[in-house]
């Protein structure tokens, strides 16, 4: 059931829902209202675009009113300064406080994740959140006992069998890299397109982490480790045929008063037809 409701009062004929419906299936009815005839409902993919281009806030879709939406205006957004500051001061945090994230702006983080892009808007994503550093230091014990322990190591993951001595020995936590929590961002392989809808995921959930004053690193090597340890993706209840990518999150113990110096690292070409 979409729920496609107008509230007549407010509703100023303006046709901006029916321009850009994307699935083109809002059409003014003969009394001017924008309507969803019932045959074209199941071709709705559920932006909300019809909700949030209002511009009287007079439509309401699958039961979300638009006075519970945020209000947008021309200072609603970072201004391009700033959101170039956080691209290039956003830093690969490497050492964290041995101490919680408050759960409150977890969720928050995650909640405002959830509104990242996903091809056709299908929105199938799954946030696998550890929250908790004793939860945290658990499964660091039985990663590095489970390292210590199997014969498993394929060659090119030689340096995982000194993860164990490199953290007792050295307080070195080349796996965990001391973070007290751990994001999995999952989508399932039927996906439209399973691999860019974790990316982009991740990618958002970091840039709003680090505003939040949080410190992050994408935590390519827990792959490795699942592949020596399969039993630990089922014990941290990760889909089993699901696509994922892991990042590491907490309070920095570090502090970057400048950014770095590489505006040249990619290769811009101009198309020219």
């Amino acid at each position: 059931m979409l729920n496609f409701k107008v509230d007549e009062t407010l509703c100023n004929r303006c046709g901006l829902c029916v321009q850009d419906c994307p699935s083109r299936i809002i059409a003014m009815g003969d009394d001017a209202l924008p309507r969803i005839a019932p045959d074209k409902a199941p071709n709705c993919i559920q932006c909300q675009h019809c909700l949030a281009v209002c511009p009287t806030a007079a439509v309401g879709i699958l039961g979300r009113k638009p006075a519970d939406s945020l209000p947008l205006g021309p200072d609603s957004f970072p201004t391009l300064d700033r959101m170039e500051r956080l691209v290039r001061g956003r830093r690969t945090v490497r050492h964290y406080r041995d101490e919680n994230v408050d759960p409150a702006l977890i969720r928050r983080l995650l909640a405002a994740t959830a509104n990242a892009p996903s091809g056709i808007n299908r929105r199938e994503l799954t946030f696998t959140v550890i929250d908790d550093k004793d939860a945290m230091q658990r499964l660091r014990e039985k990663v590095l006992a489970g390292l210590d322990a199997t014969t498993n190591i394929p060659a090119r993951y030689g340096y995982l069998l000194e993860a164990g001595r490199a953290y007792r020995e050295q307080h070195n936590d080349i796996i965990f890299r001391t973070a007290p929590h751990a994001l999995f961002i999952s989508a399932p392989p039927d996906a439209p397109c399973p691999n860019q809808d974790v990316t982009l995921a991740m990618a958002y959930f970091e840039l709003l982490a680090q505003s939040a004053g949080l410190g992050t690193v994408w935590w390519g090597i827990a792959q490795m480790v699942f592949l020596v340890l399969p039993e630990l993706k089922a014990q941290i209840g990760l889909p089993p045929d699901h696509i994922y990518y892991a990042m590491l999150f907490g309070t920095p113990s570090v502090h970057y008063p400048r950014t770095v110096q590489r505006d040249d690292a990619a290769i811009v070409r101009r198309v020219q037809i």
